[in-house]
């Protein structure tokens, strides 16, 4: 397993996000599913979060991540 470390800890911190939009509006993400997937991407290199495996399906994505201790998920 891979363990991060930082000066004083080490860490491991794997989160699983599920983004579902209001009412499931499946039109939108059919049609801008390359365009989401590219924005959440870029999101995550600017933070410093790697992102393990991410999905786009018709009404909702998931994507499980390796968040440092110093970010917040919310």
């Amino acid at each position: 397993m891979d363990k991060n470390t930082l000066s004083h800890t080490t860490w491991e911190c794997k989160y699983h996000i599920v983004f579902a939009p209001k009412y499931r509006r499946q039109v939108i993400y059919g049609a801008i599913k390359a365009d989401v997937a590219n924005v959440l991407s870029t999101l995550c290199k600017r933070k410093g979060v790697e992102i393990i495996e991410a999905e786009c399906c018709v009404d909702y994505i998931h994507m499980l991540v390796r968040i440092p201790p110093s970010i917040s998920v919310a």
